[in-house]
């Protein structure tokens, strides 16, 4: 959310000149406090109150083209450490989770259901540092944690600031280091403050890009506009661009299992509001020095029960099919909601 109001003030968006000096203290205030916030120590199963969310539409529709949104969950804690996700992962059983927020810490538990399967709260919540270099808690400037994925033995994690991708290990990841840093293809001078390596994602291995690892930008742009990302490893490893449709940015994205990358974006304006979308690029279609495009699948505003949408991943469904989960950022602001949501991928 910082970006998008710096790049609102910097780069001459909606923002009334009369109103201007207004929005840059605000804007100042805000950022002062994300760079000030404290890492958190480590703690075992934060209370979580949760409420469900019925609706997503108006006048409840539950279709929207290809997707079907079967529930969702609005969530809080006690505890104020509960706040900022930036990316979730679920592991193989579809329940357990594991999640950073931009506080600089790992976030893990896990999903409860209904009788009826829906998303009803989470359980077994814990809340630990991410450690850097020498195993020392890092700072909000080098732990600003965007994107997260897994893959065997490993999470790999994206940091923006001090832009990286570094590998943890996995068990282990909330007591250890990283094991190494992943060399990135996009050059250094590319990325954006407060705007680098929003989202890092593993393909399957049996998807065109064998296993491999992308990350795309959140609002790093090539001189066509475009959002810088990079395939990290393999044979195909190189930079891609992504079609950026203005006024959305980049905030998270994940794989289906036939290899096409979905991409969650997000709009934020002072007149306009938050909005979000999801796209669905061809797998095919991802390789060094293309420019991929996608159809969009879902777009939504503040008329949707939506938030500031920073979270997409995968499940299998227990019908067989793709689930969508989504998940916000509320920024530790009380005036934003930490929520879950859930949508069924039908072909």
């Amino acid at each position: 959310m910082a970006a998008a109001l710096l790049q609102q003030v910097a780069c001459g968006g909606p923002v009334r000149s009369v109103a201007l000096k207004h929005y840059r203290f605000a804007l100042w205030v805000f950022l002062f406090a994300a760079i000030a916030f404290p890492v958190a120590t480590a703690t075992q199963d934060l209370p979580v109150n949760a409420r469900v969310i019925s609706e997503f539409g108006p006048g409840g529709k539950t279709r929207f083209g290809s997707l079907e949104f079967l529930g969702g969950i609005e969530f809080s804690s006690s505890d104020d450490r509960l706040e900022s996700l930036s990316s979730i992962r679920f592991r193989a059983d579809g329940e357990r989770f594991v999640s950073v927020l931009d506080t600089g810490n790992w976030l893990t538990g896990r999903i409860r259901r209904d009788a009826q399967g829906r998303l009803s709260g989470l359980a077994d919540v814990t809340v630990d540092p991410i450690l850097i270099r020498g195993e020392r808690v890092g700072s909000k400037y080098n732990s600003d944690a965007e994107g997260l994925a897994l893959r065997d033995g490993q999470v790999l994690v994206s940091f923006e600031q001090v832009h990286r991708v570094d590998a943890y290990p996995d068990p282990g990841f909330e007591k250890s280091a990283p094991l190494r840093t992943l060399d990135l293809p996009i050059p250094r001078h590319e990325f954006r403050m407060n705007a680098g390596m929003e989202t890092v994602a593993v393909s399957p291995k049996s998807g065109p890009l064998k296993g491999a690892p992308i990350a795309v930008t959140e609002h790093s742009l090539d001189d066509r506009g475009n959002l810088f990302a990079a395939i990290l490893e393999g044979p195909q490893k190189g930079v891609f661009t992504v079609v950026r449709h203005d006024p959305y940015d980049a905030t998270d994205g994940a794989f289906l299992p036939d290899g096409d990358f979905l991409l969650l974006e997000r709009r934020f304006s002072f007149l306009g509001g938050l909005g979000m979308r999801i796209r669905r690029i061809k797998g095919e279609d991802i390789r060094s020095g293309a420019t991929v495009n996608g159809e969009v699948l879902l777009e939504a505003d503040m008329g949707y029960a939506i938030d500031n949408m920073e979270g997409l991943d995968v499940i299998s469904g227990p019908e067989g099919k793709p689930h969508l989960i989504l998940v916000s950022d509320d920024n530790g602001n009380m005036l934003q909601r930490n929520i879950m949501l859930e949508f069924r991928l039908s072909e």
